[in-house]
């Protein structure tokens, strides 16, 4: 069997299993399976597979037929150009996110030295990135996943980045230290909705989900605590649901003595983000 007519075959497979992405997914654990770029992929086609290569790629394949994520099959995700190990035990980085960490990074543009939290970090997505794209930013990520700190911790190594890994139940697990700046993509959907999820969403740490009746549960804990952990002058970027923007918008301003606050739209429209500066 040729490359070209085993993703034709794994393209069909993808699609009648209800794949929402069956092309892409076929393609990525091609490219990973055969070591091979998009390019390579192309120009080697009609080149024949072997039993062993055939045997990797058809056990990616009959996993992404199940509906576990490819990231978990493949073990790696890609998050603002990094190339980030994932598991089971962490959510998978999505482009939503990488609206927050680009604000995050705007919002640190121009300074020397800035210590940086990375909230709920999973698998160190957002606090990674904003280290490696702003000198001088002294991270710390804080989860309360045992499992999930360990994804990180593989990550930081990986990327040759100097952090400090905190355990605890949001800011249980800093203790009095303040920050510049927070970023946090906290669990944020109700939990009635969390039945009704993708099947590959539902193979995700439920924690890194759950956000109480109505999803906005953390968010009126970090309202409340938040204050207690940020420098004069310091930032906190908040990753919000569809829709949820300006209830949580509202809580963080009944919730903190702030000068400045707002909110930033992603690629598709949608208040991703919400912002305060405080005075």
């Amino acid at each position: 069997m040729t490359i070209s007519e085993w993703l034709a075959t794994a393209i069909d497979a993808l699609r009648a299993s209800e794949c929402p992405d069956p092309e892409i997914d076929a393609r990525w654990i091609a490219e990973d399976v055969l070591e091979m770029t998009a390019p390579e992929l192309r120009f080697e086609a009609q080149h024949q597979l072997t039993s062993r290569q055939l045997e990797h790629l058809n056990d990616a394949l009959e996993r992404r037929e199940g509906g576990e994520p490819v990231q978990y099959i493949l073990r790696r995700a890609d998050f603002m150009g990094l190339k980030l190990y994932i598991d089971e035990r962490a959510l998978i980085p999505r482009q939503d996110t990488e609206t927050l960490a680009e604000a995050a990074i705007v919002a640190l543009q121009g300074k020397k030295r800035a210590r940086v939290l990375d909230l709920c970090a999973g698998s160190g997505a957002i606090g990674l990135s904003i280290a490696t794209l702003v000198p001088g930013a002294e991270l710390t990520l804080a989860d309360a996943s045992a499992g999930a700190l360990e994804v990180a911790r593989k990550n930081a190594k990986e990327l040759n980045v100097d952090a400090e890994f905190r355990k605890g139940d949001l800011f249980q697990a800093t203790g009095v230290e303040r920050f510049d700046l927070i970023a946090c993509n906290p669990p944020y959907i109700p939990t009635g909705e969390l039945p009704t999820l993708q099947r590959e969403v539902r193979r995700e740490p439920e924690m890194a989900l759950d956000g109480g009746p109505d999803g906005l549960a953390f968010y009126r804990r970090i309202a409340a605590e938040a204050g207690a952990h940020l420098n004069p002058g310091g930032s906190i970027y908040l990753e919000v649901g569809a829709g949820q923007a300006q209830d949580v918008l509202a809580l963080m301003r009944s919730g903190l003595s702030f000068a400045d606050a707002g909110t930033v739209k992603d690629l598709n429209g949608i208040e991703r983000v919400v912002w305060l500066r405080m005075n």
